[in-house]
Order: C-alpha cells, then structure tokens, then sequence
C-alpha cells in the first residue's frame, strides 16, 4: 500500500503520490497521531548505482492542545532528501541514506513517512493565533488556569547588593 516498485522502472524521475489519512497511523504502535490530513508526494530519481527520494509532505494533523487540553490541527511541512543504495550490508554512513538488499524490488515508504510526520510536529503542541494575532485557546480554561496559578513574590537576593556594591566603588 505505502510501496514504491522500483524494478523495471526506467532511470530518470518517477512522482509517487500518498494520502495519509487516520488508518495510516493504527500501523504503528503507540503512534503520536491518531488523526490527520497529509498529502505526501515522493519523487523517485533512479540511476544505475542508486536512487534518490525527494519526499515532500503538506497538510494537518489532529493535536491536543497542552495549554486549554483542546484538540486542534496543526499544519505541517516537510521536505527531505533520501538516498538510496544496494549492497549487502549497512555500513552506516548517515541517516540520509537507506540501504536495500541487491534483490529488492520495491521499498516500502510508511516507516519513513511516518518518521518524516513526526519530526514535523512542534514538541510544544499549542493553538496557533488567530488571523487577529489572538490566541485560539479555550478562553474558559484560561482563565482558570490564571486563577490557580500561583504567582510568588521575587525574594531579594543581597549577592546583587554587593555586586552593585562593587560597581558604586569603581
């Protein structure tokens, strides 16, 4: 489903194209994201010694907000460049390049669409501003988070006193 067919291609530029919708992601256990609306487009350069992907991924994702405890959906973006090459074993060179067994005759893209979503995601999950520069936050929930919070009073430190000390003497 989530598969390039790579054998049989000729060299030069192919254009693979995937919706990401929420079935995606009960592929994967405990996954960040539930829900989401992406389009992921791949572009497959295949040469004789190797391939590149350019993977380019748009669209939404269905988070909860850490602020209000609101869900919302994020946009997100993302473009990367992958290589890939065939041998026997990996021997490691960077996260940029997959390593394919000479036999393969497809590769499938879902674990590195999914790790492409996830890197895309802000760790802080918050409501964006509105068009209006407001925050889109449930105003409810903040204002009671306002009231519970506790606000302590600065407590004076005497090591500034003396440090300032220091300057007045200069």
């Amino acid at each position: 489903m989530y598969s390039i067919p790579f054998k049989g291609l000729k060299e030069g530029k192919h254009d693979f194209d995937f919706h990401i919708g929420n079935t995606f992601f009960e592929l994967f256990e405990n996954s960040l994201v539930d829900e989401a609306d992406i389009r992921v487009r791949i572009t497959l350069d295949k040469r004789n010694t190797f391939m590149s992907l350019e993977l380019s991924l748009k669209g939404t994702v269905s988070l909860v907000c850490d602020r209000c405890l609101e869900p919302f959906d994020q946009p997100i973006r993302h473009k990367a460049v992958l290589f890939v090459k065939f041998g026997e074993e990996n021997s490691g060179e960077s996260d940029e390049v997959i390593w394919l067994h000479p036999e393969d005759h497809q590769m499938n893209v879902s674990q590195i669409i999914y790790e492409f979503i996830c890197l895309s995601i802000p760790l802080k999950h918050v409501h964006p501003s509105g068009k209006d520069g407001n925050n889109l936050c449930n105003p409810e929930m903040l204002r009671k988070i306002a009231e519970y919070s506790v606000h302590p009073a600065p407590e004076e430190d005497s090591r500034w006193d003396q440090l300032k000390n220091l300057l007045n003497n200069n």
